[in-house]
């Protein structure tokens, strides 16, 4: 089986699967009761990743190069990138509810690549002289693994946002989420916080909020604090809020995952251009945008362990930051040539 054929094979099934995969997860979170639903959606994820892996290696092994060359090689490497990192907040989080935010992006992105992108565009073509260098790997892959983990922490942030729809919830606690969330006046606790020594909150799948002390194995009903906290208009239900702080929790993980490789990114992207154009930067706008989306996260990450920002507000930040990284990796080749522009937007 020639390359071309087994290409066509592998983005098309990579592309089905990611469809119904997305499929899967929606109908998981419309009827979270059937257990089932959430495994085939995990399934499909890790189908997906090893088909896409797939082709990167065949194309890696044909052409002679690491596969992120042109469009269709680097859409793809960053359509891995973000069923990777999913499996790994999914795997970290123990919720299936990563992958109703990312399963259709990642569905988008192997989409446009198999079913837009015209045939000539999708061929592996020889590097031109400025990326036949080690660096093609060791910069552009950090990059780009830096890409899918922002972006799924970015999304996790808009899923918040649309969970709440609007409401100014606090969490209490630290950044990580251990504490819980004041809507509407009432303090409602989150699974596993401790009020008292030997004792921890409960949440049940049916809302019920319970104390369990640790010493003899003893529950009582938790009584919800009445003290006004925040005027809101509308309440969240107790469902909804474990939701609410799941999502702001895996978020804040995995931007602070993708952070550090932005930045081990752009260190070796400065490294890479001063060995081929004799500066370490030149303010190309590649360039100018990596530097953009490295200081909206940097903001992020320091208004939520320096300032202690909670909830909304650092959810902006981080779907702003969404925007962001989508201009950095294809906006500026979109509005304008630059360095950085190899194989027709990349």
């Amino acid at each position: 089986m020639n390359l071309i054929v087994l290409q066509n094979l592998l983005d098309n099934i990579s592309f089905a699967v990611l469809f119904v995969t997305m499929l899967v997860y929606w109908v998981g979170a419309a009827f979270p009761n059937i257990p089932a639903i959430s495994v085939l959606g995990t399934l499909g994820m890790v189908i997906a990743n090893l088909c896409i892996a797939t082709l990167l290696g065949a194309r890696w092994l044909e052409a002679g190069y690491f596969p992120l060359s042109n469009l269709y090689e680097s859409l793809f490497f960053l359509a891995w990138g973000i069923t990777t990192v999913h499996l790994i907040a999914e795997n970290t989080s123990h919720s299936r509810l990563v992958g109703v935010a990312t399963a259709p992006v990642a569905m988008g992105i192997a989409a446009f690549s198999t079913l837009t992108l015209p045939s000539e565009m999708q061929s592996a073509e020889p590097l031109v002289p400025a990326l036949k260098s080690n660096w093609l790997m060791m910069h552009v892959s950090v990059m780009m693994l830096s890409y899918s983990a922002l972006m799924v922490g970015s999304l996790l942030a808009i899923a918040f946002l649309v969970v709440t729809r609007g409401q100014n919830i606090q969490l209490q606690g630290n950044s990580v989420g251990t504490g819980g969330y004041r809507s509407n006046g009432y303090r409602l606790y989150s699974s596993g916080e401790i009020v008292s020594q030997g004792t921890e909150v409960a949440v049940e799948n049916n809302g019920t909020t319970s104390l369990k002390n640790n010493g003899n194995g003893k529950t009582a009903v938790l009584d919800l604090v009445t003290t006004p906290i925040i005027e809101d208009s509308a309440t969240l239900s107790p469902q909804r809020l474990s939701i609410a702080e799941t999502l702001d929790n895996i978020s804040y993980r995995i931007i602070g995952l993708g952070f550090p490789l932005i930045t081990i990114g752009i260190i070796a992207g400065a490294v890479w251009a001063n060995e081929a154009w004799g500066t370490y930067w030149s303010w190309d706008p590649k360039e100018t945008w990596a530097l953009i989306t490295w200081l909206v996260f940097a903001a992020y990450l320091h208004a939520r362990i320096t300032r202690g920002w909670q909830g909304r507000r650092p959810a902006i930040l981080a779907a702003t930051g969404f925007v962001i990284v989508w201009i950095c990796y294809l906006g500026v080749n979109l509005l304008g040539k630059g360095l950085h522009s190899y194989g027709w937007f990349f």
